[in-house]
């Protein structure tokens, strides 16, 4: 299904049409307005709210080729700007959501079917990033050199993106997931309450927000600990946008920002990431306690970037791994 879907055109009442229109038949009362902009549907990418889809439209242009349209609010409740530009993170959070919307829109994954996440990463050039005084409109170029099947169904994509912003690179994504219908999830996660029956997790003081770069409590996803660079992860289920919706385990997007925070943290600033590099090796459950490690992975150098190492552990397994590389300081 091409985005053509839903950038259709609108009929719209009108009285007195303008020189740069395109009358309408006689008798019909109203004028014909193409190529309106909405969303894509938000059960396509997997969220609940309307406000929390990036996607307005989409299209193939090859075998394993696609182009997506996208937008970005000026300001948004969590992916807020940092020193005047867009967050990386909503990058990331668009190139997972480009990946749901093909599965489902052109590979025929059907609704209600689970995916299981298993790497996402994004490289930002800052210098486009800078918020506007508009919403920033984006297409993104994606290629899927991997492409698993399962007989005639989707069974995992491995798919890269490019960002675009006024023809200029904004940012550079890459992600993989695995594909479960409902029967085959089911028995995954028999030993787990469904999504919408699980208690709701213990909710945990949060670290300062300042420490962390937030200036809301409800945005920190880290608890103190003891130990020096170690924290407990802060699972608050009734976040309106990390947990859009109902689920039965931590969001990947969760531990993204849990690595983000660490790293501001053992930085003792805050910053914009030009990298993250995540990967996840098992569920994070919301009944368990998740412990999060950061330690410096290069040294700083004046002017240079700084990499973090970020991990979490459950129950003595390791659950995610996440290379977060900050920008330098701003003079």
């Amino acid at each position: 299904m091409s985005a053509i879907t839903f950038r259709t055109e609108r009929a719209i009442p009108s009285t007195s049409p303008t020189a740069s229109d395109t009358p309408a038949p006689a008798g019909t009362g109203v004028m014909r307005y193409p190529s309106l902009t909405t969303t894509v549907p938000k059960e396509f990418v997997h969220r609940a709210s309307v406000a929390e889809v990036m996607l307005t439209d989409w299209e193939r242009t090859g075998e394993d080729r696609f182009t997506v349209s996208a937008q970005w609010p000026r300001g948004h409740s969590f992916f807020t700007p940092l020193e005047g530009h867009h967050d990386p993170l909503i990058a990331a959070e668009t190139v997972r959501q480009a990946g749901a919307l093909l599965a489902h829109a052109e590979f025929g994954v059907p609704l209600g079917h689970h995916f299981l996440m298993w790497d996402l990463a994004v490289d930002v050039r800052p210098e486009h990033l800078l918020v506007g005084g508009a919403p920033a409109s984006l297409e993104l170029d994606i290629s899927c050199p991997q492409i698993k099947r399962r007989g005639r169904s989707l069974a995992g994509l491995r798919y890269e993106a490019v960002i675009r912003r006024d023809g200029r690179p904004v940012a550079a994504g890459a992600a993989s997931f695995s594909c479960m219908s409902p029967a085959v999830y089911r028995r995954v996660r028999a030993h787990r309450p469904p999504a919408g029956e699980c208690a709701r997790p213990l909710l945990t003081a949060p670290v300062a927000p300042q420490s962390v770069g937030r200036m809301s409590p409800m945005d920190v996803v880290l608890s103190p600990l003891a130990e020096s660079h170690r924290w407990q992860l802060r699972v608050d289920s009734r976040h309106p946008v990390l947990f859009d919706h109902p689920v039965d385990h931590v969001p990947g997007m969760v531990l993204m920002e849990a690595a983000r925070q660490a790293t501001a943290t053992v930085l003792g600033r805050s910053f914009v990431p030009l990298s993250l590099t995540g990967s996840f090796q098992r569920y994070a459950e919301l009944d368990a306690p998740c412990v999060i490690e950061a330690h410096p992975a290069t040294a700083a150098l004046p002017g240079q970037g700084q990499s973090v190492l970020v991990s979490g552990h459950q129950d003595g397994e390791s659950v995610f791994r996440c290379t977060v590389t900050a920008a330098p300081p701003t003079p």
